[in-house]
């Protein structure tokens, strides 16, 4: 079988997927941007979404859209080229968000396309209008959402079918889709990522080395910005560490911006914050380690009494599953996401995002009697065992359904 992967970051999602499919003997090609990598056995082709250098002028509403047009024009322009070659896949798989779908149906008019719905846009109860303090009252700002879902909705109308990672994010498609959406995640490796005793983390610049056992709040974030609730977090720590004073906080993160947008008037968050709360903290018990390799993120879960994941009503992260994964406690919002996966007090605490207090006060209770919250981290990593396993149910259910589609 001949299976086209789309995406201009690949592998992306479909690292596993990807790469499983090879080994069973199906030639796999990818088309990616400049950023993409290659994969053992999967010839990449990248493609340029301005190879002339230059972008055109357009109304600032249009720039968005322009951008994915820019990048669907550049991925037809590399099928095309693997068509000429002679490739004719059975199956494509791609992340319609980006654009890179738009034109693929009129190059492969009956080939089924595997659609990654990963998140639609909400204008109503999503991440939009979730946080108050950076409430958007300029119609303005709403029109611009609105404009740019014009490429999300557009690409339902060519959907054969979908994969989303959760039910709720699945949800945010329109309804009159939803049944030719499939729920599977991209799945939690738990025979490399387990819990594991006598590991250590060291913070070799500040001469510290942390071990299960001792006071060690964690927060993991791609880049530590409002969306994964790094303001309400960082706010609390006064609280926290008035009740807990031998409390160790790390934090991984960078200081750009995933999701929504920086800080008004510049900068990063991780500045202005540290700026509203001088003379608030004690930094000498607060570690910004900025990114981590993927190892030392799974000892530090193994090592954390604690572990925090505060989240807007958005895409589920990876990190609060492998943590799970890895025997932490959590400590996470009672946002739609997270409560797919976290019951509270049976595999995680579940706290509103906005209440400070009642979260500086669930990780003191935590630190303060750890052996009484062992059974939550057992059952935590149990769940991630029974619902989202790798190997055993995400992606033999993935390769179903890409077999599915592809003999359709």
């Amino acid at each position: 079988m001949r299976i086209l992967f789309i995406h201009q970051n690949f592998p992306a999602q479909y690292l596993h997927l990807a790469t499983a499919l090879v080994a069973r003997g199906d030639e796999v090609v990818a088309i990616g941007g400049p950023t993409a990598r290659a994969l053992p056995k999967v010839p990449l082709h990248r493609y340029s979404p301005c190879p002339s250098g230059d972008i055109p002028l357009c109304h600032p509403w249009a720039s968005d859209f322009q951008t994915k047009i820019l990048r669907a024009e550049a991925v037809c322009a590399t099928l095309e080229r693997l068509l000429a070659s002679g490739f004719r896949p059975n199956l494509v798989v791609g992340h319609p968000g980006w654009g890179e779908l738009l034109g693929v149906k009129d190059l492969l008019p009956h080939v089924p396309v595997l659609h990654q719905v990963e998140f639609v846009y909400q204008l109503e109860g999503g991440d939009f209008d979730f946080d108050p303090e950076f409430a958007q009252t300029d119609w303005r700002v709403s029109t611009c959402l609105r404009l740019r879902r014009t490429s999300q909705l557009l690409a339902f109308h060519d959907l054969d079918w979908g994969i989303s990672p959760t039910a709720w994010q699945a949800s945010t498609a329109p309804a009159e889709f939803r049944h030719r959406i499939s729920v599977i995640h991209e799945g939690i490796n738990t025979d490399l990522i387990v819990p594991r005793a006598n590991c250590i983390v060291e913070l070799k610049r500040a001469g510290l080395a942390f071990r299960f056992g001792d006071e060690v709040v964690s927060f993991v974030a791609r880049n530590l910005e409002p969306y994964r609730g790094f303001h309400r977090f960082l706010r609390m720590l006064p609280r926290l560490q008035q009740l807990r004073p031998r409390a160790h906080v790390l934090i991984v993160g960078g200081d750009g911006v995933s999701y929504g947008a920086g800080p008004a008037g510049g900068g990063t968050w991780k500045a202005q914050l540290l700026r509203e709360l001088e003379g608030q903290l004690d930094l000498s018990r607060i570690h910004f380690v900025g990114r981590v390799s993927h190892p030392v993120l799974h000892d530090l879960f193994r090592v954390t009494a604690c572990h925090v994941y505060l989240t807007y009503p958005f895409v589920l992260s990876w990190s609060a599953l492998e943590a799970m994964a890895c025997g932490s406690v959590l400590v996470a919002s009672a946002t739609p996401p997270v409560q797919e996966v976290i019951q509270d007090g049976e595999n995680g605490i579940l706290v509103d995002f906005f209440d400070g207090e009642g979260l500086a006060q669930r990780i003191a209770d935590v630190l303060a009697e750890p052996a009484a919250f062992r059974t939550l981290a057992e059952n935590a990593r149990q769940t991630i065992v029974d619902r989202f396993d790798l190997k055993r149910s995400c992606l033999p259910r993935q390769i179903a359904l890409v077999d599915r589609l592809a003999s359709s």
